[in-house]
């Protein structure tokens, strides 16, 4: 995507030159050796070199930046780690890439509110590590946790294995500082117990870098619970491991984390971590938290309902290297099945619990059609499923037949009454899905929201929303006589 700036040589010489003037030689990248590694994050299908990445080192860098790209009407994307998985760091053409790197200082943990205050560079696992001392940990735990950073979890709105009982990331962050498209420095949220007006906090929760770039994040510290254990059941039907995920739910147990992987995943699994998981057409791993009596009480439940699902195997962990030693597999799930084939689509879609024996169904019988196999690995707790479809991008139209593939499972994940997201974001790769979930009205809020916050749609354009005539080229959407209801909204 090109904008309107820059349009000759001389344009971007004059602008480097200015920039040069607002951070150090080392902090502006320009050569295109230097800019390959920033060409895309996770999602490395989409791939674009940006006119320069800037890493500032100071907060005032950064605002001086914001302020000098708003005044050439320079778009800017802002990028954490890479590690996401939808294109939503990709950079654009004629643009500056803004890397938040270097913000990556934990500023204060406060033991009384139980809160820490991190720059957005921090790692999701440094959170947790830096408190270890005071017995307490952050709780949102992508399996990206090692390389994560804070900034990109508030973006994207993240989870994890745990988010069942904890919730994402928006329910454990109290508040966040932010830089809007001049940069102004906006608060919101913080050590207080409630907020008038508006939820602007939550809101940032998943903006995807559309409206602001975020600073500093309040996060929410958790003591550690007394005791943990994990469940882990083999299943020889994933429709029977499936509902046995529903069946914990109706039960009344929550669990502190419920993880489902398929046969394909957990061959790779092991393979690649040595976990120790037994052969089976799925397992699901549940475990419990709290008090030892607590605990003790909940996973008796937890066992009594997987063998009445039809569990062939059933172990629990009788200590925390046992513990961890179940989720080693669960955790390089995703690295561990790009052993499998030369490439994987990474899909994220979240569907109401009843609903996974149906749709697990539904995606075997498309797997084999499209003949491209598919490992099933699950937030199963609340639904966020990640189907990884296996390709080889160097065979002829293999990508677009993937792309096609994981198109319907979105589709059939709103048909069945969920979201074509729960992590991971739409960014670039589910622009068309999502005028498969949204009607008109509800994207000209989006919109409207948009321009709210960055009039000049400078911050990340092209992502997340799609133009309403794009949606009616799909032939998901209505438009009279070619014309939109607010025409100017087609520029976003």
């Amino acid at each position: 995507m090109s904008t309107n700036m820059a349009k000759t040589p001389t344009d971007w010489q004059t602008f480097t030159f200015e920039m040069t003037k607002l951070v150090t030689a080392d902090s502006l990248l320009t050569t295109p050796e230097a800019l390959a590694p920033y060409e895309c994050d996770g999602l490395s299908v989409y791939k674009q070199q940006p006119a320069m990445v800037v890493l500032p080192n100071t907060l005032e860098e950064a605002q001086a930046i914001l302020k000098h790209c708003h005044a050439a009407q320079v778009p800017v994307v802002a990028r954490g780690a890479g590690t996401g998985l939808s294109g939503g760091a990709m950079p654009i053409e004629d643009a500056v890439l803004l890397s938040l790197a270097k913000f990556n200082k934990v500023l204060d943990i406060d033991v009384d509110n139980r809160t820490a205050v991190v720059q957005p560079g921090v790692r999701n696992l440094a959170i947790s590590e830096a408190v270890r001392h005071l017995n307490f940990y952050y709780a949102p735990d992508p399996s990206s946790q090692i390389a994560c950073t804070i900034g990109g979890n508030v973006a994207e709105n993240s989870g994890g294995v745990h988010c069942l009982k904890y919730g994402l990331t928006v329910h454990n962050v109290m508040g966040i500082k932010f830089l809007n498209t001049q940069g102004e420095l906006i608060e919101l949220g913080g050590n207080v117990l409630d907020s008038p007006g508006y939820d602007l906090l939550a809101l940032m929760h998943g903006s995807e870098g559309l409206l602001g770039i975020i600073v500093e994040v309040t996060v929410k510290l958790l003591p550690k619970p007394e005791l943990a254990q994990v469940v882990l059941a083999a299943f020889d039907d994933v429709e029977k491991a499936g509902q046995a995920v529903a069946d914990i739910i109706a039960a009344g147990i929550v669990p502190a984390g419920l993880e489902m992987m398929d046969r394909l995943a957990i061959e790779a699994a092991e393979a690649f971590a040595k976990a120790g998981y037994p052969a089976a057409e799925a397992i699901l791993l549940c475990e419990v938290d709290g008090t030892e009596a607590g605990v003790h009480d909940h996973i008796q439940s937890v066992e009594k309902v997987l063998h009445a699902a039809g569990a062939t195997e059933i172990r629990t962990s009788q200590n925390e290297a046992e513990r961890l030693q179940f989720w080693a597999g669960r955790k390089a799930a995703f690295p561990a099945v790009g052993r499998l084939a030369p490439d994987y689509y990474c899909m994220d879609g979240t569907i109401p619990k009843a609903a996974l024996p149906g749709v697990l169904k539904k995606i075997a019988q498309w797997s084999a059609e499209y003949q491209l196999p598919v490992a099933n690995v699950f937030h199963a707790g609340d639904g966020n499923m990640h189907p990884l479809i296996l390709y080889d991008a160097n065979k002829p139209g293999e990508l677009e037949q993937t792309e096609a593939f994981g198109k319907k499972i979105l589709a059939l994940c709103v048909e069945v009454g969920g979201s074509i997201t729960g992590e991971h974001g739409v960014g670039v790769e589910k622009l068309d899905s999502m005028c498969v979930q949204f009607h008109q009205h509800e994207l000209e809020q989006f919109f409207a929201i948009k321009h709210a916050f960055d009039p000049d749609k400078l911050l990340n354009p092209g992502k997340a929303i799609p133009t309403l005539h794009r949606c009616a080229e799909l032939g998901r959407m209505h438009v009279h006589d070619g014309q939109l209801p607010h025409p100017e909204l087609e520029r976003f």
